[in-house]
């Protein structure tokens, strides 16, 4: 029953990007709503490094990331940054634009979907990460990454407006 529900979590996250970004101007994509606030383009980049690394964690496999993504998008972020704890000025220095997001949205949600295939039902008890207390389950660590996906969505929509409207 979850292996059912979990795909389709990802899925309407995954059309939402479309929805957010396809077509945007680079400059829709790196305004800042305020300015400390994150570009709409990194906040996306943001996520998107999140769920591919916490889900190829899961499987012990290769981030999308790591499979010449890393090359086209050209960042001068550290190979395995995914964004967090990094500075607005390091966050100042992404770049990209919507076909070259919406392409590594699309790379990681095909992957998103080959891993959750691969799950049984007694997976989501199986302990992914000791170093916290209690020990993550692979269960939790879905919901975890599904809700950090899912703000990022949103947080992306109301930024637009917020951009909108200037």
């Amino acid at each position: 029953m979850w292996t059912a529900l979990v795909p389709d979590l990802f899925t309407r996250t995954h059309e939402s990007w479309h929805d957010h970004l396809g077509g945007l101007p680079p400059g829709m994509l790196l305004a800042r709503p305020g300015p400390e606030a994150n570009p709409v383009g990194w906040i996306a980049w943001h996520a998107l490094r999140v769920q591919d690394d916490h889900l190829a964690d899961l499987v012990s496999g290769t981030q999308v990331w790591h499979q010449g993504w890393a090359d086209r998008f050209s960042l001068p972020y550290d190979r395995d940054a995914i964004g967090y704890g990094q500075s607005t000025e390091e966050v100042g220095h992404f770049q990209a634009d919507s076909a070259l997001l919406l392409g590594y949205a699309d790379a990681v949600h095909a992957r998103t979907l080959e891993i959750v295939a691969q799950l049984g039902d007694d997976d989501p008890e199986r302990i992914v990460d000791e170093r916290w207390d209690p020990p993550v389950t692979l269960g939790v660590r879905l919901v975890s990454v599904v809700n950090d996906v899912t703000q990022h969505v949103g947080q992306v929509g109301y930024a637009l407006g917020i951009l909108a409207t200037h």
